[in-house]
């Protein structure tokens, strides 16, 4: 399947292109971790203030706001960016590849804030005709442990209190000239778990004077999925993942302890509540049936992100009018966690989709890839949404 034709930017968006690129390019080459983004936030700052911006840094550790004031009293809308990379070796061997050793813009971050700060810069310029206010928020550690709340409690939502919110996520799941948008549920509650089993420890050799936590840990890890295959209807949607085994140092011993770690994703309210403790009485079960006990520590971590019904639809028109019907995507849904949730259980808006993958020029690896990329092209589309859908919510008549 072929790319979208790229829509025609604006000239002030074309202005800010190669400036978009270079920012982008810049951070991709310093990736910080959450929390750690100091060298990030502080560019991001300086970019801010040259704009003439007021700037806030140092907002829940390394967050930094930017407020532009339009030259007429009106509502306030909220754009959002997040900063962090991953802890991801980098295997692109482009001239912009990362210089930090294990830490990687995997996800497009570095997309998202160069798109935000472009889209400040286009902003400023139409100050005149704005009728309003645009708080531009830049997030630390959304991959982890999570920057929104923190931010919300910072109290980034008042003075001037805000009353939408836009968010947009580079997409490799799209196709370049792509944009998906829905209302509703846009990503999943993101929970994540840890097991703990005992059992006795012993040597390789004599088994049967050991309890082994290894076997029952692999029986633990198979009896999970059933909870996905027999337990929930096959019509709502819930994913079950181990990402780590841990126990067990030596060939032919057998260790007392084996942890496991896990994430649990969920749409519906009703499996939300459940998975707990499906899982604990799985756990608890399967490991006393083998001689073993089982502990289950779960942890909440992101809720759903739910699109309102009217900002998504002011994304559509947005979208319509810059990609045509043809390159809107309305069934773009996935089971990933997003922080973003927190702003939008807070004030209505909406989290899109920018379509990033170029399978021609083999910028198609998924996310969390070490050899992630996008074509950069989808840059522009970014800044071309958020400046336009921005102007349109604090413009449109009441």
């Amino acid at each position: 399947m072929k790319p979208q034709k790229t829509p025609t930017l604006s000239p002030d968006v074309q202005a800010v292109f190669k400036e978009t690129v270079k920012i982008r390019r810049d951070l991709h080459q310093h990736p910080e971790l959450g929390y750690q983004e100091v060298r990030t936030s502080a560019r991001v700052a300086e970019i801010l203030e040259a704009l003439g911006l007021e700037v806030k840094t140092g907002v829940s550790k390394t967050g930094v706001v930017g407020l532009l004031q339009g030259e007429q009293p009106g509502k306030t809308i909220l754009l959002r960016a997040d900063m962090d990379a991953l802890p991801v070796q980098e295997e692109n061997e482009t001239s912009y590849a990362s210089q930090n050793p294990g830490v990687m813009h995997a996800c497009g971050h570095d997309g998202h804030t160069s798109m935000l700060l472009m889209a400040a810069k286009v902003l400023t310029q139409r100050r005149g005709r704005l009728r309003g206010n645009v708080k531009f928020i830049f997030q630390p550690a959304e991959e982890g442990p999570g920057g929104a709340k923190p931010m919300i409690e910072a109290g980034v939502l008042n003075d001037p209190p805000v009353e939408a919110a836009l968010g947009i996520h580079l997409w490799n799941d799209l196709l370049l000239g792509q944009i998906g948008v829905q209302a509703g549920p846009i990503m999943a509650n993101t929970d994540q778990f840890e097991i703990i089993i005992r059992g006795k420890g012993g040597h390789g050799a004599k088994p049967q004077a050991a309890v082994d936590p290894i076997v029952a840990a692999a029986h633990v890890i198979t009896a999970l999925q059933t909870l996905i295959s027999r337990e929930r209807d096959p019509l709502k949607a819930v994913v079950l993942s181990i990402g780590a085994i841990q126990g067990g140092e030596a060939f032919n011993v057998i260790p007392s302890e084996v942890k496991l770690l896990g994430t649990v994703r969920t749409l519906s309210a009703d499996l939300f509540e459940a998975m707990p403790g499906r899982i604990k009485r799985v756990v608890q079960g399967t490991t006393a049936a083998l001689g073993a006990e089982g502990e289950v520590r779960y942890t909440r971590l992101y809720p759903s992100t739910v699109n309102d019904a009217r900002m998504a639809g002011l994304v559509e028109g947005v979208a319509a009018k810059l990609v045509g019907e043809e390159g809107i995507v309305r069934h773009s849904a996935t089971m990933g966690g997003e922080d973003m949730s927190f702003f939008l259980n807070e004030v209505p808006g909406c989290y899109f989709f920018i379509g990033s993958s170029n399978p021609d020029r083999s910028l198609d690896y998924p996310h969390h890839h070490p050899r992630f990329d996008f074509d950069e092209a989808a840059l522009g589309v970014g800044i071309e949404m958020l400046t336009r859908t921005a102007e349109a919510y604090l413009n449109e008549k009441s």
